[in-house]
């Protein structure tokens, strides 16, 4: 169970820890970002990498279509093509490979 769930007896342990070593003029830039938006150093990194890991996890698992790609993929789902002979065929070895 990660650290900052709950565990038994209602108590909540400690969170995780991480270190980062960086030269003075990133930490003074970083030192002053936080200034400006009024918050510690610590929670300006955390908000600032917690954005950028959403940020990278949905550039890679979002899928963003054209108006006209998106037309032509719900015709398809509304109206799928019929299975070709080497379609059907691979359907039959994938089930009989995964004993379906």
């Amino acid at each position: 169970m990660p650290r900052h769930e709950v565990e038994d007896k209602g108590k909540t342990s400690r969170p995780d820890r991480l270190e980062a070593r960086v030269d003075r003029e990133q930490k003074a830039l970083f030192e002053r970002a936080a200034a400006l938006q009024g918050c510690s150093l610590s929670t300006f990194l955390i908000t600032s990498a917690r954005e950028a890991a959403i940020k990278t996890i949905q550039e890679h698992e979002v899928i963003r279509l054209s108006g006209s790609d998106r037309d032509v993929f719900i015709q398809a789902l509304l109206n799928p093509p019929k299975p070709t002979k080497k379609m059907r065929e691979a359907a039959l070895r994938y089930k009989k490979e995964m004993d379906l």
